[in-house]
């Protein structure tokens, strides 16, 4: 995926066949693209965001955003990802169009203590990584947002 050119949909993120995974260092990033290679990954499948590079894209996408962008979680998800970018996080965005290729993922993920990690699909975004048993989840919509924690990072690691 081109970090300077990558996928959107109605003006924002969207990488279809693509997981972003969240992570609060780069330390940890770097920790699950490692796993992620020895596991059969390709380096090309891995495309790795500073919290400032996903700041930038996450305002860009913003401001360029189709209203259409609002009938979905993607703006949601844009609005989560700069939030957590504001944070400090770190992100990678792995190409994984199969089964087999996402249980890895979310092996390795969990492994690594990633705080989120979202599948992209055409027509549906897939949550990863169970909200822990504290959580309590919503019902996920445009208007009421998304489950995926922003505020202070409250996942374990």
């Amino acid at each position: 995926m081109d970090i300077n050119n990558p996928p959107r949909s109605f003006g924002v993120f969207k990488p279809v066949d693509h997981t972003v995974v969240t992570f609060r260092s780069s330390a940890a990033l770097e920790s699950a693209a490692g796993a992620l290679l020895a596991q059969g990954f390709f380096a090309e499948d891995l495309t790795r965001y500073s919290p400032a590079q996903m700041l930038a894209q996450s305002e860009s996408d913003l401001q360029t955003a189709s209203p259409l962008a609002s009938m979905g979680q993607e703006l949601n998800l844009v609005k989560a990802y700069r939030d957590l970018a504001q944070q400090g996080c770190s992100f990678l965005v792995v190409h994984a169009p199969d089964d087999l290729q996402i249980a890895t993922l979310t092996q390795v993920a969990k492994a690594a203590n990633a705080q989120a990690a979202q599948r992209y699909g055409s027509f549906i975004i897939e949550e990863l990584i169970a909200p822990s048993e504290d959580e309590v989840q919503t019902t996920e919509s445009p208007a009421k947002g998304l489950d995926l924690a922003t505020d202070g990072l409250n996942r374990p690691g």
